[in-house]
This record gives structure tokens, C-alpha cells and sequence, in this order.
């Protein structure tokens, strides 16, 4: 497991719920892979509202139902670190926005 302190990298994903990747939501296989690969930690975040490449609205509003909410996958590490993922998300994210930036980590700690 990753120990972090002082500076580190956010890398963001920004895809649909509904995007899929060998039968499971994509959104489940790179927090797979993000573990499989020991990085720190990851959070997937699903939006109420957005549009993306496509301009299209998705909304969870009742009268405007959508099947493909947004959601975003957060994982931080050091930059070194998400690189190792950077291939994989290359062959799976198909559609979407990644970011990275630099971030400052206050605190990273679980009580055993």
C-alpha cells in the first residue's frame, strides 16, 4: 500500500454509468485495476447532472430519465504511480475526459 504525504496527483475519469468493459461497469473495472495495482485509493462519484464531447444533458430528474448518468472515478497516488494505470485506461476508456493535477495531501491513515 502507497504511504502519502506532502505532494501527490489526482487523477480523474470522467465517464457514463452505463459505459461497460468486459461485461461489468467500466466504472468497477478501473477501481479493480487501481487496486489490482496497488495505488493508494479510489472513489467513484455519481453525477445528478452533466454533458460532455456530445452535448447532450444527462439529469436524474424524474421527467428526464437517463440511462447514463454521469460518473467520475477520483484515485490518488503519486503521478509515478498513476502512470501504471494510464495503459489500461487507455484500452478501456472509449469515451470521456481524464485529468491529472497535482494535489497536497493533508492526511492518508486507516487505524489498525
Amino acid at each position: 500500500m502507497t504511504i502519502l504525504k506532502g505532494t501527490g496527483a489526482l487523477l480523474r475519469i470522467f465517464i457514463g454509468e452505463s459505459d461497460q468493459y468486459d461485461g461489468i461497469p467500466l466504472y468497477e473495472a478501473i477501481v479493480i485495476e487501481a487496486k489490482r495495482l496497488g495505488l493508494a485509493g479510489a472513489t467513484v462519484l455519481r453525477g445528478i447532472m452533466g454533458f460532455g464531447a456530445t452535448s447532450r444533458i444527462h439529469t436524474a430528474k424524474i421527467l428526464r430519465l437517463s440511462e447514463d448518468l454521469p460518473v467520475v472515478v477520483e484515485i490518488v497516488d503519486t503521478e509515478e504511480n498513476l502512470d501504471k494505470i494510464r495503459p489500461f485506461l487507455d484500452e478501456t476508456v472509449t469515451e470521456g475526459l481524464i485529468t491529472i493535477e497535482d494535489v497536497r495531501v493533508l492526511k492518508y491513515r486507516h487505524d489498525t
